[in-house]
């Protein structure tokens, strides 16, 4: 059935856009209170200027995701819908929590510490609680019968396979987003901003970089069936730990014109293709599973005629969208009136 094998190319691009996307907005709610109290590096000033255009723009892919779901695979939404129930409710319940605190710390300036503490460290679980998904549908911790559909959480949260995507959420998060924030620092002409956040990106990603290597070792023992799978796709491992190489070696080559060292952008492409192939590698292994071994992309298949409806509209759809999304990233990351409108504010006093 290559149709399904479309719809699930469909609906694994949109995990992969919304993870980086999301990555690096909950990434920076994180560093804007990590480093609230440190006035003199202008990095949490940095970091609020990128959240203030881009975290509602996020937010549309999770929408754009769950549709996907529903409309391409209902046989098993109905499946995920049952399982997730509980971490899929505290996971809305904390984007509430923390969308609603990230606007009031802008608005209610007396409260801004403690509401911006709030967004930010409820920012930082969710991605953690967002991969727990994955380990869920390798189906160690799922019951399906003909009456019922149940999720083991305590054989879930006691899973070392589990802490090890959960860990690896959290530090990818954190990496990804402090070499996004030191790009932007950089183009906007904060240097001292750029030396925070390039330092930060230093001892983080090899921190993720071991977390990776813990997920395979757990997987390894716990799930056996992705592990050989993916171990078929070796070479292109390989290639994501040299684009992760690459990523590094980005931050230590010299910039052309200033005298500093780095090339965040560089990094940046880097790091978000090192991604792109350890996803895919993962990705193809899960096939045909959406949780093993009960629901497969086969099964779950909406009706032929549907998806082309469906298909169409996405076409459609994204032929009209992505070139918004392409200029709003344009002039986000080119305007120079908007990168450098914190010096403009200070020269003004």
């Amino acid at each position: 059935m290559l149709d399904a094998y479309l719809a699930v190319t469909i609906l694994w691009g949109f995990v992969f856009i919304y993870a980086v996307m999301a990555t690096m907005d909950f990434g920076a709610g994180f560093w804007s209170m990590f480093y609230i109290n440190r006035k003199k590096t202008g990095a949490t000033n940095i970091a609020n200027r990128y959240l203030s255009p881009t975290w509602e723009v996020t937010n549309t892919f999770i929408v754009a995701l769950v549709v996907a779901v529903y409309s391409l695979f209902p046989k098993g939404a109905y499946t995920l819908g049952t399982i997730l129930l509980i971490p899929g409710s505290l996971i809305l319940l904390l984007l509430a929590i923390r969308s609603a605190f990230l606007v009031f710390s802008n608005i209610v300036q007396e409260y801004r510490k403690p509401l911006t503490i709030i967004s930010g460290i409820s920012g930082i679980i969710i991605p953690g609680l967002l991969i727990s998904v994955l380990p869920i549908t390798h189906g160690n911790f799922v019951q399906i019968t003909e009456t019922k559909q149940t999720l083991d959480l305590a054989g879930l949260f006691t899973s070392p396979n589990e802490y090890a995507f959960f860990g690896f959420a959290i530090t990818s998060t954190l990496f990804l987003s402090s070499l996004l924030l030191a790009d932007y620092s950089k183009a906007s002409a904060e240097y001292e901003a750029y030396r925070v956040y390039r330092r930060d990106a230093l001892w983080i990603g090899p921190i993720s970089l071991v977390m990776a290597f813990f997920i395979m070792f757990t997987l390894k023992t716990e799930d056996a069936w992705i592990y050989k799978k993916m171990i078929d796709d070796l070479p292109l491992l390989f290639l994501s730990l040299a684009l992760f190489v690459l990523g590094g070696i980005g931050l230590f080559l010299p910039s052309p014109g200033i005298s500093i060292k780095g090339r965040p952008r560089l990094s940046v492409i880097a790091i978000t293709a090192q991604y792109l192939a350890a996803s895919y590698v993962y990705g193809k292994a899960h096939l045909p599973y959406i949780v093993y071994p009960e629901v497969t992309i086969h099964d779950a298949f909406t009706d032929p005629n549907s998806f082309r409806a469906i298909f169409i509209t996405y076409i459609v759809a994204f032929a009209i969208l992505f070139p918004g999304f392409v200029y709003f990233w344009s002039l986000f990351m080119n305007d120079k009136r908007y990168l450098r409108q914190g010096k403009l504010s200070g020269s003004k006093k």
